[in-house]
């Protein structure tokens, strides 16, 4: 057993007997973490899938799960973080499946030049996947640990940070994959295509029906055409106040009832 430090805790994933450790210090996954992997489409055991803001890996840890895909590669900059998604790595026995690098998105010469060397000559990315910062610098709690504050402000990764990253990483049609608030949506939408990226999907999380939207998830494609796609919304609680089939069904739940 994964000897823990303080204020850590060890979560079960419900799936393939998958765990985390998470330390109530740090930024927490939630909700948003889950249903971004789970719109995530891999079809080939070529592709390479790097998670930017990858924090304790849980979306990678997820990913093994659901999509196919020659290597994962984890970026974090922060080292606090990116030493507890090692020990989640060794913990779930996924070193041949995940590689984690302690880099900032903004280095992404350094990424590709590890991605030729370790990985695939060609470089190619074929997704990338990111839970990044929601909060503008400025706004928000400010008054927490630095950890938690870099993980949810834009201190160190802005928008335009992570579109130019994507956009020199991806391959022609490669997607990346995003979720967000939906107060940022324009944004979303415009500052990508000053990037060559495209949105082709929105997905909307709604707590209940009276409630607006809490997340919105997109899926972009690097040199696409104009054309989008509005998904049916997420509900995540039905009228009972309990969580809704889709959620559900995207947390494996009835699997393990």
């Amino acid at each position: 057993m994964e000897k823990l430090n303080k204020n850590e805790k060890v979560d079960d994933l419900n799936i393939n007997g998958l765990r985390l450790i998470q330390n109530k210090e740090y930024f927490m996954f939630g909700i948003d973490s889950v249903l971004l992997a789970s719109i995530v489409k891999s079809n080939s055991s070529s592709n390479i899938i790097v998670d930017f803001c990858t924090g304790s890996a849980v979306i990678p840890i997820l990913l093994t799960t659901r999509v196919k895909y020659k290597k994962i590669i984890g970026i974090e900059l922060q080292k606090e973080m990116y030493d507890l998604a090692i020990r989640n790595i060794n913990l779930n026995n996924l070193k041949k499946d995940i590689d984690l690098l302690n880099n900032d998105i903004k280095e992404y010469k350094e990424i590709l030049k590890y991605i030729k060397e370790n990985v695939d000559k060609s470089g190619n990315v074929d997704v990338i996947v990111c839970n990044p910062p929601y909060k503008e610098v400025g706004t928000g709690i400010i008054n927490e640990n630095n950890v938690k504050y870099i993980a949810r402000h834009e201190e160190k990764c802005k928008l335009e940070d992570i579109f130019l990253a994507s956009s020199k990483l991806l391959k022609t049609k490669g997607k990346l994959y995003l979720v967000h608030k939906p107060e940022r949506l324009a944004d979303l939408i415009s500052i990508a295509r000053e990037y060559n990226l495209e949105v082709k999907n929105i997905t909307m999380l709604q707590p209940s029906l009276n409630k607006k939207p809490s997340l919105v998830l997109l899926e972009y494609v690097k040199d696409a055409k104009k054309g989008l796609n509005m998904s049916k919304v997420i509900l995540e609680f039905d009228e009972t106040g309990n969580y809704s089939k889709q959620i559900k069904e995207i947390y494996r739940m009835e699997e393990n009832e």
